[in-house]
């Protein structure tokens, strides 16, 4: 495990040669690389887009499971019992602007959102869906339990790191605290760097933020070897990967090489290794976050951001070891209100209005682009015991910071939440608006391992309404 609290006051980095060795296995997490970018629009195309480039960072948190629509962002208070539930809507911080009852803090804050009430993938699968809003693309099959592939495409957290590394911080794009997964631990597909390879992976960082000091599952770190000799080992190890490398001619090697120099730089940066310090901020404000895994987490993210990484993916923890018996996550298949009520929104609106207020005191919201989503949304009739199941057809989606306006509503659902009624928004349109604020055009290309040009989004719509904000 790796210690991340900051070293003692004269005394150096510890780190044995065991411990460096493993790592090396940091290429395993995926720390992202520089990628090739040919923007298609011309730079003075792209000057006249003031939004372009706007945001120098991003946060994205993911709501896995699923969040319904009804009982969040899009309240149906005119519908059926069996369609609107047994919530109601509650006024926001912008007029005629209604929320569901169970997000009084996210109400207050509503002057800084943006709400795309629109959104669309079709697909009910959670694995599947998820992919297509976590890389924009739409997978090959919509099927549930699909493992990812190497053929992948990349996730946008992968392109982000990739395309437009943070000059701050060997941590360009960090995605925390755990991957995203089905019961049985079935990864889903559309995480990492696909078929770009583990260059471009983002930094998978399993922690558990609420407890200090903060350790990070694969590496660690002892009190035996001084700064001196870790450089002396480092560049022993260096020796080494230059001889291999020129013995086997291998992108394999030559990415290990490459990640040995990431993993070095990463320990020897005092604002990334600080950023794991929660214990340095007030306890009032830890206490706001919320003292629950995704809490921390959304705060840890706040810090890494702050240290100079580009992009932080937040995905929401499972609870122990509870699987779908007992709704976990955002999948309420059963006693949604209950769910949602006692658990899921308590968390999330708190964490979420914190998060904004936090940014917008430290002058970090103009430039920090922060988007709240999920894989899909859930049915529009409650079910026999009380849920909502799956659904890809509809849901929201919330944006806030780098200038994307406030109090915004983009695209509506029909009366009952079922499907658009206006604006439709697919999972590209929203990958290209986050590359194009982050200053990556999203008509440009990238060359992939075989030195073929792809565009980083197929069919993807820049929503001018965010852009132009």
């Amino acid at each position: 495990m790796w210690n991340t609290s900051p070293p003692s006051p004269g005394r150096p980095t510890p780190f044995s040669r065991r411990e460096w060795l493993r790592v090396g296995g940091l290429g395993a997490l995926g720390l992202s690389l520089p990628g090739l970018l040919r923007g298609n629009a011309s730079p003075a195309a792209l000057s006249r887009a003031a939004s372009f480039g706007r945001a120098k960072s991003c946060i994205i948190l993911f709501l896995s499971g699923g969040p319904p629509q009804h009982e969040t962002f899009d309240p149906k208070p005119d519908a059926p019992v069996d369609i609107r539930g047994t919530f109601r809507p509650i006024s926001t911080s912008v007029p005629g602007l209604q929320f569901c009852e169970t997000l009084p803090y996210t109400a207050r804050i509503a002057h800084h959102l943006a709400v795309i009430r629109s959104m669309s993938t079709d697909i009910h699968s959670h694995s599947t869906s998820g992919a297509c809003m976590l890389t924009g693309y739409e997978p090959a099959s919509k099927a549930e339990n699909v493992p990812p592939s190497p053929d992948d495409w990349p996730s946008i957290a992968a392109a982000v790191g990739a395309l437009h590394p943070s000059t701050r911080s060997p941590l360009s794009s960090v995605v925390l605290p755990d991957e995203l997964y089905n019961d049985g631990h079935i990864v889903w597909p559309g995480q990492n760097g696909g078929f770009m390879g583990s260059k471009w992976h983002p930094t998978l960082m399993k922690c558990d933020p609420q407890r200090l000091p903060m350790r990070i599952e694969g590496l660690t770190l002892n009190e035996n070897l001084s700064s001196v000799r870790l450089g002396e080992r480092f560049g022993l190890l260096q020796q080494f990967d230059q001889h291999f490398s020129r013995s086997i001619q291998s992108n394999a090697v030559t990415e290990m090489g490459e990640m040995h120099q990431k993993a070095f730089d990463l320990l020897h940066s005092d604002s990334s290794r600080a950023a794991f310090a929660l214990e340095q901020e007030k306890p009032s404000l830890r206490d706001a976050y919320g003292p629950h895994k995704f809490g921390q987490s959304v705060l840890l993210a706040r810090r890494l951001v702050e240290a100079g990484t580009r992009l932080v993916q937040v995905n929401w923890p499972r609870e122990g070891d509870q699987e779908v018996k007992g709704s976990p996550l955002w999948d309420t298949h059963a006693d949604n209100a209950n769910r949602v009520r006692n658990v899921l929104c308590p968390q999330f609106d708190r964490t979420f209005a914190t998060l904004i207020d936090d940014l917008q005191q430290r002058g970090l919201l103009d430039e920090t682009l922060v988007v709240a989503m999920g894989e899909f949304g859930r049915s529009p009739k409650v079910n026999a015991v009380g849920g909502r199941d799956h659904w890809g057809s509809v849901f929201s989606v919330v944006l806030a910071g780098a200038g994307t306006g406030g109090g915004r509503i983009i695209g509506s659902s029909d009366r009952i939440g079922g499907l658009p009624q206006t604006r439709p928004v697919r999972p590209p349109d929203l990958a290209a608006t986050i590359f194009h604020l982050l200053g990556i055009d999203p008509a440009g290309e990238f060359l992939d391992p075989l030195n073929r040009p792809r565009r980083l989004t197929n069919s993807g719509t820049v929503l001018r309404e965010l852009a132009d904000a």
